[in-house]
């Protein structure tokens, strides 16, 4: 055997041991669907990008939990092809609640897997120091993240709440018996100063803390092995360093993302320059690490210009070749007339909106096969 030869059959076995992380995925024991959607997520973000919708199969503009219902759907006959749920209901009520928002939620994943398609899930954490909900309330609110962290006086009960996350992660099995991968995001927008875990109320250290423990713990401690997880800051950077003040290390992130309204069209304000270069630097970081990388949240609040889908988001992301596995854009509200980030019909960006379903670029469900192998 030549040195040639030895040296592919030795690269070769090495790919095989270490595939998960030549990928820069951080859980070497994730289950096999999961490595296969990480490394399938990273291949679809060098030619094209997944379309994902906040809450979009649980409930829509005007209508709440029917079967088999979605507004992308309504519109353009497919599913989008991820669906953003949320951990909010998983801590901070009651435990008859907290099972009930378990058992919804884990249908919608199960669902969402059994058709191929892909869930995220956001965690808008309700304070377990003080009443006031997920954001910050002056005279209510309590800085919390420098009491949940290990040592904190709130340390024993982030534990039992991180025990709930890790009961339904263990529970969304697939009708072919596999758990169903999640990309698991939680304290997102945390340079901002609107949640009880932003930025004038949390250090650094202690940000980074949390972050490291809520990752050690759900993985190596109670075996969660179906998370993906992704590091996602608001808009308030302008260059990597800032974009990397909180960052808790490549060994505990898997994707990095952002998210961005203010430069996307909200009160009007369009800047295409700065939001295209806010997102190569994220873009940039996810190559150059082998991370994966998205644009987490964006959209344009009742989507007033008609032709927003094909002349500003869908121009910015395939702006400078840039590596996104998807876009997400937020929820549409059940009773707000204005509240509503996807074109349900009727809705005046509708034909623009099938225009951005028909382009090669974007996937829907409809488009994605087998994501998990």
């Amino acid at each position: 055997m030549n040195k040639i030869a030895f040296y592919k059959i030795i690269c070769t076995v090495l790919l095989a041991l270490t595939g998960n992380f030549v990928f820069g995925q951080i859980d070497k024991n994730a289950t096999i669907e999961t490595k296969a959607l990480y490394k399938n997520l990273k291949d679809i973000s060098k030619r094209s990008i997944l379309f994902a919708h906040q809450h979009d199969t649980e409930y829509g503009h005007g209508w709440s939990g029917d079967v088999n219902r979605s507004d992308v759907k309504s519109v353009t006959g497919s599913f989008p092809a991820m669906v953003g749920v949320d951990f909010n209901g998983l801590s901070g009520k009651s435990a008859v609640d907290i099972e009930l928002t378990k058992q919804a939620l884990i249908k919608n994943v199960v669902d969402t897997y059994n058709r191929g398609g892909v869930t995220t899930a956001a965690w808008h954490f309700s304070n377990p120091a003080s009443e006031g909900g997920f954001y910050w309330k002056d005279g209510v609110s309590v800085a919390s993240m420098s009491l949940i962290k290990p040592g904190g006086s709130k340390h024993e009960e982030y534990k039992q709440i991180l025990n709930t996350i890790a009961d339904f992660a263990h529970s969304v099995k697939g009708k072919d018996g596999s758990l169903a991968p999640i990309i698991f995001r939680p304290y997102h927008e945390f340079d901002g100063d609107w949640f009880w875990w932003g930025k004038p109320y949390t250090s650094r250290e202690d940000f980074i803390a949390v972050w490291q423990f809520t990752v050690s713990y759900l993985r190596d401690s109670l075996g969660v092995h179906n998370f993906i997880y992704a590091f996602s800051p608001d808009n308030k950077f302008n260059m990597e360093a800032e974009y990397l003040e909180r960052f808790p290390g490549n060994d505990y992130v898997d994707m990095v993302g952002m998210d961005n309204y203010g430069d996307y069209g909200r009160d009007g304000h369009y800047d295409i320059e700065t939001a295209i270069k806010k997102l190569k630097i994220v873009s940039d970081y996810g190559i150059k690490n082998n991370k994966l990388a998205a644009l987490t949240e964006t959209g344009l609040e009742s989507i007033p210009n008609p032709t927003w889908w094909t002349e500003t988001l869908l121009p910015i992301l395939k702006s400078e070749k840039m590596e996104l596995c998807y876009v997400l854009v937020w929820r549409n509200d059940i009773q707000s007339p204005t509240h509503y980030y996807a074109p349900f019909p009727g809705q005046i960006s509708v034909p623009d909106f099938i225009k951005f379903y028909n382009d090669p670029f974007t996937l829907f469900e409809k488009d994605i096969k087998n994501i998990y192998k």
